[in-house]
């Protein structure tokens, strides 16, 4: 994007943020357990879309979260995807458990 996009971890709000100069654009929530770092949702404000913001937000936190040595466990679809897509050099992932039908979250 341009050389004054930033990508900040901040652990008061259990979330990677991604700022343009000042501007607060997008983020990836988190919630970190001992040992684990669960992503849970990412968004991108929608006067920023279509700029590759959220790829750049997913590399960074991605990158961070593996050098912790957290396993990263993705339940943002965002996150899961682009985990799929794209090496994240150290990364430790496990895939979380997920019901294959959205209607049957008891799993019976």
């Amino acid at each position: 994007m341009t050389d004054d996009t930033t990508v900040t971890r901040n652990d008061e709000a259990s979330r990677y943020e991604i700022r343009v100069g000042d501007t607060l654009a997008g983020f990836a929530k988190f919630d970190q357990r001992p040992g684990e770092i669960r992503f849970i949702h990412t968004e991108v404000d929608p006067a920023f879309q279509g700029k590759g913001l959220a790829s750049i937000l997913a590399a960074d936190a991605l990158a961070d979260a593996a050098a912790s040595g957290a396993t990263i466990v993705p339940y943002c679809p965002y996150i899961a995807k682009y985990l799929k897509t794209h090496e994240v050099d150290g990364a430790e992932i496990r895939w979380p458990q997920l019901p294959t039908d959205p209607t049957d979250a008891t799993g019976q």
